[in-house]
């Protein structure tokens, strides 16, 4: 990060470090923000070589040149938040928020529902996709769901149906060369997966991938592996544990997707919009 930068003093807390949060970071990082990200200790990461929360098993990862490392406190957090690197802090409750006193807050969770994020958490707070009301929960809502909103910027009373809050929830995977559902893996019993193939392979339809207490799982279709659970995370039954991509391009499993790039785009925006970027 350029030390230099107008942003250098205000400090962006994200509350998640998936593949949609990771995007939002690395867009802040490169505009020049220092970022903290916080997770879970065994995070459910699909598309993990995206996401800057795969950190936290192996301590440091890197998406685009841009490396996050975890750490142990929220004073080693605020710290390395200064340098080009973005910590990581496990902190499932969110506990580090009062302490870091962020001037912008982003949940970027994805639970579809508010876990706990308040209007009175930062001076700005972003939230991304259905479960968030604008005005209540957070200052502004960024639309999550493919299409011709995806990324805009949703303050109180705006949004596609006027009620300051993203599109609901559409329970169904975008398209992917007529592919929706069958493009999600999905754990057939409970336990740990077993995988028995990497992020990035090319796999033949009817190939392996993974099992879970003795029972397979194996490719519907010809394509590429683009996300797969860490065999740390317990499963259950109909847990979303991985992604085949059927456009077969590798280069897609390990960098930043169009959808990400867009929701940190409408994150950015937010914050350059509002009074906080420009506080001295």
């Amino acid at each position: 990060m350029n030390l230099q930068s107008p942003f250098e003093d205000t400090l962006i807390v994200i509350k998640g470090a998936g593949d949609l949060a990771s995007g939002v970071a690395y867009r802040l990082k490169r505009s020049g923000f220092p970022v903290i990200m916080t997770e879970l200790p065994a995070p459910s990461l699909v598309r993990r070589t995206v996401s800057y929360g795969e950190a936290v098993y192996s301590g440091e990862t890197s998406v685009e040149g841009i490396v996050a490392r975890r750490v142990t406190s929220p004073a080693e957090a605020r710290q390395l938040a200064a340098s080009q690197v973005i910590p990581v802090l496990v902190d499932p409750q969110a506990a580090a928020i009062p302490l870091l006193k962020p001037k912008v807050l982003v949940d970027a969770i994805m639970a579809k529902v508010n876990t706990g994020t308040t209007l009175h958490d930062a001076p700005l707070v972003i939230a991304l996709g259905p479960g968030f009301t604008a005005g209540q929960d957070c200052h502004a809502v960024i639309e999550t769901n493919r299409g011709h909103w995806l990324g805009r910027v949703i303050y109180p009373g705006g949004g596609l149906l006027g009620n300051g809050q993203a599109e609901p929830n559409s329970h169904t995977p975008g398209q992917m060369k007529g592919v929706t559902s069958d493009r999600v893996l999905r754990a057939p019993a409970a336990g740990h997966i077993t995988p028995h193939a990497r992020i990035g392979d090319r796999l033949a339809a009817g190939q392996l991938i993974a099992s879970v207490n003795g029972h397979e799982i194996r490719a519907a279709f010809a394509g590429v592996l683009r996300g797969l659970l860490h065999a740390d995370v317990p499963v259950t039954p109909g847990f979303k544990i991985g992604d085949l991509d059927p456009r077969g391009e590798v280069s897609h499993c390990f960098t930043i997707s169009d959808k990400s790039l867009a929701i940190g785009g409408g994150v950015l925006e937010a914050i350059l919009a509002s009074e906080v970027a420009r506080e001295k």
